[in-house]
C-alpha cells in the first residue's frame, strides 16, 4: 500500500517504509533487531552510505524493528532535505538492499552490534522501574518473570545465518506499506503511485455543559467494562509501608596535578560505568557573531581522530559496546561515556583520542554544517521550539549570549569556517575549567590509574569564562504574539527573570512552586488538562545556573482555548501568592522527600548528582540539606516566596499560534 499526506507545517518530505514482521520474544524478532542495526545504523551501513553520503538525500536515516505483543514491523524512516523527491528516496532504499546483499557484513560487524545490545540491555534494567517493567513484560508475554537471562542470551546468540534468514523472509522482495509526508502544496514530491489521504482537522468546537453530558451519555461512547476476578480486595486501600529512606552514598574525591577535580561513587549492582568530563564554557564562550561554534566543535570531535577516519572511530566505539557522546550546553562542553566496566580503560583511551587528536575532516564539517542549518530551518516550523527560543530572547535580551540557541542561526552557522572551530577549541579546552564525575562498578584506584594520563597530555591554558551578571527586569506585563497561520494549537510561555542556582532562595523557590505547576498534580495542570481538557500538560517552574534563569509557565493548548488558558495561568499565579492549604503543603513535602529514595538509584543519576556537586561546589550531603529545607518550610515562608518571585503583573506573555483567530482576544 502506498499513501501520501500533505502537512501544513512540514518543510521537508519524509518517507516511511514498513514491512510486516513477527511478534516479540521470537527467534526471528531478535535477528530482526540485529538486521536493523546492520542495514541502517552507522556510517558503514548501506542505507547511510547511499542515502546520506552518496546521493545526499537526507542528513540521516533511521531503521528499527518494532516487535510487539501479537505482531511486529520493520521500519525505515527518512526525513530528507527540502524539495527531495521521495520516489528517488524509495529507489535509494532498494539500492541499499542490493548493496547489502552484495557486500554483506562480517562476523566482526555482528559482534559489534551484539556488544551494543548487551550494554544497552544492562542500562535498561538499571532502575527499579526498568526492572519492574521488564519483569512485568516477561511475566505477561513469556509466561515467566525470570526470562531476563534468556532474553539477553537470545540476542547474543543471533548468527549471520539468522540475519540472512530474516532478511530474505521479511524484507527481500516482500510487500510493504509506503507513507509519504510532504509539505503543503508539494504533492509532486510524494513517492509515485501514492494515494493522497485527507485527514480531517481537529475538532476544537466549544461545547456547552449540556452538550458535553449528551455526548458522554451517547451509547456509542459508553464503554462496558467486564469485572475482573482478582485475589485482592480492591475495595480496600493497601497499607503503606515505612517511608523509603535516602540511601547514603560514599563519595570519593581526588585531583590531578593539572587541576582537574574527580568525584566518584562505586556502585556494583551492574557491570557498568557511567562518567562525564565537563569543560566549563559551551555557549558562554561563543562569539556573538559566531554562535554555533561550540555546538559544531562538539559534533566535529565525534567525526574521526588524527589516526581514525569517522567510520573507524565509530567502529572502535561499537567494538567496545560503549556509548560516547560530546554535546554543548549553555555553559559547558560535555563528554560522556557509558560502558561495561571491563571496557572502561579502552573507552577512556578512545575519549582521550577524541578530545586531543581531532581530525577536523573537511568533508564531515561541510556535512554537519548543512545538517545543522537544515535542523534550524525545521525548528522554525515548530511553534513550541520557536516560542521557547523567542521567550529566552525576551527574557535575556538579544545581545546577551545566553539568549541564543547553542545551534546558532542559519546565518551564523553558514558563515562559520573550520578555522573558527579550531580557534574555539584552542581557547575553550582548558583543564582548570574541567571536572570528571563517575559512578559504577569501578574503584577509585582503578579510575585514577586510567585518568592520570590526562596530567601529561592536557596542559593548562589561559582562559576565563565570563558569566553574565546584568539582566533587565520588567516593570509591567507585555504580550507578544508569533503568527503560525492556521495552527490548531497555541504555545504559551509566560514568565520573567528568575534566580541563579547558587542563590540562597533558588531551591526553596522550586519547593514553593511544586504545587502550582511543578508536577502532574500541580494546580495549573489539574485545571487546564484534567478539568478543561485544553492541553496534554501545563507546568510552571524555575530554571537557573551560575547565572539567573527564569520563572516560566508553559503549555500547548487547543487554539480556541488560548485566551481562556492565558487567563487561567494569570489568575492561578495571582491566587498562589496568597499561599496554599496545610493539605497541599503536606502533599508537597511528602512528594518531594519520599521521591528522593528513587532519584539516585541508577549510576546515571548518581553521576548527575556528582555533576551538581562539582559544578556548584555543593556539600556532599546537599540532598539531605535540601530535604531539611523542605521539611522545615512553613506555610508563611511559602507565601513569602510566592509573593517575592511570582509577579503575574510583571511578566512576558508570549503566544505562538494562529494570529487571525486568537490575537484580537488577547489584546
Amino acid at each position: 500500500k502506498r499513501a501520501s499526506y500533505e502537512d501544513n507545517f512540514a518543510q521537508s518530505p519524509e518517507l516511511t517504509m514498513l514491512f510486516p514482521t513477527v511478534e516479540q520474544f521470537t527467534n526471528d524478532s531478535y535477528a530482526l533487531d540485529v538486521l536493523s542495526d546492520l542495514i541502517g545504523r552507522g556510517k558503514k551501513s548501506p542505507l547511510y552510505k547511499i542515502v546520506v553520503e552518496e546521493k545526499k538525500l537526507a542528513p540521516s536515516v533511521m531503521t528499527f524493528n518494532n516487535s510487539s505483543e501479537i505482531a511486529g514491523d520493520f521500519r525505515i524512516r527518512i526525513r530528507t532535505f527540502p524539495d527531495k523527491n521521495l520516489t528517488e528516496v524509495e529507489s535509494a532504499i532498494k539500492e541499499a538492499f542490493s548493496r547489502f546483499e552484495k557486500d554483506g557484513f562480517t562476523e566482526k560487524d555482528l559482534a559489534r552490534t551484539k556488544a551494543g545490545i548487551e550494554t544497552n540491555f544492562y542500562n535498561g534494567i538499571s532502575s527499579v522501574l526498568g526492572k519492574a517493567r521488564q519483569l512485568g513484560n516477561y511475566n505477561v508475554f513469556t509466561g515467566s518473570p525470570d526470562y531476563l537471562n534468556t532474553d539477553l542470551n537470545n540476542s547474543l546468540a543471533v548468527t549471520s545465518d539468522d540475519v540472512w534468514r530474516v532478511y530474505n523472509k521479511y524484507i527481500k522482495n516482500q510487500k510493504y506499506v509506503l507513507l509519504s509526508f510532504v509539505p503543503k502544496g508539494k504533492l509532486e514530491l510524494a513517492a509515485e503511485n501514492s494515494t493522497p489521504f485527507i485527514v480531517e482537522g481537529d475538532n476544537i468546537k466549544s461545547y456547552t455543559e449540556e452538550e458535553k453530558i449528551k455526548i458522554k451519555n451517547n451509547s456509542e461512547n459508553l464503554v462496558k467494562v467486564e469485572k475482573l476476578e482478582s485475589k485482592f480486595d480492591r475495595s480496600k486501600m493497601p497499607m503503606n509501608g515505612l517511608d523509603p529512606l535516602l540511601k547514603e552514598q560514599i563519595i570519593w574525591d581526588n585531583e590531578l596535578s593539572n587541576g582537574i577535580k574527580i568525584l566518584g561513587i562505586e556502585q556494583n549492582e551492574l557491570p557498568l560505568v557511567d562518567f562525564q568530563i565537563t569543560i566549563k564554557g559551551g555557549l558562554l564562550l561563543d562569539d556573538l557573531n559566531k554562535v554555533g561554534s561550540a555546538n559544531l566543535v562538539s559534533r566535529m570531535l565525534m567525526q574521526g581522530t588524527k589516526n581514525k577516519t569517522p567510520l573507524e572511530l565509530e567502529q572502535a566505539i561499537e567494538d567496545l559496546g560503549s556509548n560516547i557522546s560530546v554535546v554543548t550546553s549553555d555553559d559547558a562542553i560535555i563528554v560522556r561515556g557509558n560502558c561495561l566496566s571491563t571496557k572502561f580503560e579502552e573507552t577512556v583511551n578512545l575519549i582521550k583520542e577524541i578530545m586531543f587528536e581531532p581530525r577536523w575532516d573537511v568533508k564531515e564539517f561541510d556535512r554537519l554544517k548543512n545538517e545543522t542549518i537544515e535542523s534550524i530551518k525545521r525548528s522554525k516550523t515548530s511553534a513550541s521550539s520557536t516560542a521557547s527560543l523567542v521567550f529566552s530572547k525576551l527574557i535575556y535580551g538579544n545581545e546577551n549570549i545566553v539568549s541564543k540557541s547553542t545551534a546558532g542561526t542559519e546565518e551564523s552557522v553558514s558563515a562559520l569556517t573550520l578555522d573558527d572551530l579550531k580557534s574555539y577549541y584552542v581557547k575553550s579546552f582548558s583543564p582548570q575549567n574541567a571536572n570528571i564525575t563517575i559512578a559504577g562498578d569501578i574503584s577509585e584506584d582503578d579510575v585514577m590509574d586510567v585518568f592520570t594520563g590526562l596530567e601529561t597530555i592536557w596542559k593548562k591554558t589561559d582562559v576565563t569564562v565570563y558569566v553574565p551578571k546584568s539582566f533587565k527586569t520588567l516593570e509591567s506585563s507585555v504580550v507578544y504574539f508569533i503568527d503560525f497561520p492556521g495552527a490548531k494549537q497555541s504555545e504559551i510561555r509566560i514568565g520573567n527573570i528568575g534566580l541563579a542556582y547558587t542563590h540562597p532562595d533558588y531551591f526553596r523557590s522550586t519547593v514553593m512552586n511544586y504545587k502550582l505547576g511543578g508536577s502532574f498534580n500541580g494546580i495549573v495542570n489539574l485545571i487546564l488538562r484534567e478539568e478543561k481538557g485544553f492541553t496534554y500538560g501545563a507546568r510552571t517552574g524555575f530554571t537557573g545556573s551560575e547565572f539567573p534563569g527564569y520563572f516560566i509557565a508553559s503549555a500547548g493548548v487547543q487554539s480556541n482555548a488560548t485566551y481562556e488558558s492565558v487567563g487561567i495561568f494569570k489568575d492561578e499565579m495571582t491566587k498562589y501568592r496568597n499561599g496554599i492549604s496545610p493539605e497541599d503543603m503536606k502533599f508537597t513535602k511528602d512528594a518531594l522527600i519520599k521521591s528522593n529514595a528513587l532519584r539516585f538509584e541508577t549510576i546515571g543519576a548518581l553521576r548527575g548528582m556528582l555533576v551538581q556537586i562539582a559544578k556548584y561546589d555543593l556539600p556532599y550531603e546537599y540532598v539531605k540539606d535540601q530535604e531539611k529545607q523542605i521539611a522545615e518550610m512553613t506555610l508563611e515562608e511559602l507565601k513569602d516566596l510566592a509573593q517575592k518571585y511570582i509577579h503575574p503583573d510583571k511578566m512576558v506573555y508570549l503566544i505562538a499560534g494562529d494570529k487571525a483567530t486568537q490575537l484580537d482576544k488577547l489584546k
